[in-house]
């Protein structure tokens, strides 16, 4: 049985060369989607924290709402 990096008169440096390109284009990958999902998630963690400081602006609003409604 022969490997991809071997030929049919032993050492083959074409297959050698595919596995380096093969194990190269499998971390790349891996590579792009690491970084794409943290992307993903430091945009999320943004839309987070604008999300709680509009809640935070609404309590504050619903606050002044009750205070100008105590005092009628």
């Amino acid at each position: 049985m022969m490997g991809t990096g071997t030929g049919m008169y032993g050492f083959s440096i074409w297959g050698l060369l595919l596995n380096i390109l093969v194990i190269l284009v499998i971390v790349g990958l891996a590579f792009f989607l690491i970084n794409r999902s943290d992307f993903v998630s430091s945009g999320n963690n943004e839309r987070l924290a604008r999300l709680e400081k509009d809640v935070e602006d609404i309590k504050k609003m619903v606050e002044d709402i009750k205070e100008k409604l105590d005092e009628i």
